[in-house]
Order: C-alpha cells, then sequence, then structure tokens
C-alpha cells in the first residue's frame, strides 16, 4: 500500500543533490538556466546526446530524471511529494488534491538502461499529455 508524504530533510536533502548535480553542468554564471522550462530540457538533452552518461551510471541518470520531473512539476503545477510502500521510498510528483503520481527518478534511466535513445522533447511532451489526461480522468 503506498503512503504519499510531503517530503522529509532527508528526502530534501537527496533531490536537491541530484539537481544540482545536472545543474552543475552549466557554467556558473549560465546557471540562472535551470530555473527556466527550457533551460532543463535544453540541458537534458545536451547531457543525453552527447552521451556524458554511461547505461550503468545509474544514479547520475536519476539525477537527469529528477530534472525532468522539476520541467514536469514546472509545466503543469505538480509538486514533489515521497510515496512510501514496500520497496522503499521514493520521489514523486502529484497535482494537488489529487492521487494522480508520476515517478520521473526513473523516467530517463529505464529507457537508457534497455538500451534505447531518448528524445528528451518527445518523451517530455508524452509525459505531459498522460498526466494531464490522468487528471482530467479523475475529476
Amino acid at each position: 500500500m503506498q503512503r504519499i508524504h510531503s517530503p522529509n530533510e532527508e528526502d530534501t536533502k537527496d533531490v536537491e543533490a541530484k539537481r544540482d548535480w545536472v545543474r552543475n553542468h552549466f557554467e556558473a554564471d549560465a546557471r540562472h538556466k535551470y530555473e527556466t522550462l527550457e533551460g532543463k530540457l535544453q540541458l537534458l538533452d545536451t547531457i543525453l546526446s552527447n552521451e556524458w552518461i554511461k547505461p550503468a551510471e545509474t544514479l547520475k541518470l536519476q539525477c537527469l530524471g529528477i530534472t525532468f520531473g522539476d520541467a514536469l512539476a514546472q509545466k503543469l503545477g505538480m509538486h514533489w511529494v515521497a510515496v512510501e510502500d514496500e520497496y522503499g521510498r521514493d520521489p514523486a510528483l502529484r497535482f494537488e488534491n489529487s492521487s494522480v503520481l508520476s515517478f520521473p527518478l526513473t523516467a530517463i534511466s529505464k529507457r537508457i538502461e534497455r538500451g534505447e535513445s531518448v528524445n528528451v522533447n518527445v518523451l517530455f511532451s508524452a509525459a505531459c499529455e498522460m498526466l494531464l489526461e490522468a487528471r482530467q480522468d479523475e475529476a
């Protein structure tokens, strides 16, 4: 059974560390670009297109998942929560007052680990569409 919580201090530190790893790919004077939706998506695309991360580097790929989640949250107005079940505790996104959840942490890593190429913009558009449909179906 899933239990949804507000992120605790440890959750927040973990997500922020993953976010920082990605954001720090920008030069110091350009890190403000991470604040924009386009900046996040472009950075993800650059990292993946240049193959800066190997398929076996799961933690780094999950860092990309946090940035992907930040982009979804920014575009759709979702917020980070922690979801706990019998397998552990993971960051997720949720619409306010909704049961619709998204688990972006592995959205990129599971595809790369399977040997798939990831088009960030296509994946992002598909995720937005799916989440908006799920939210509408719930209403």
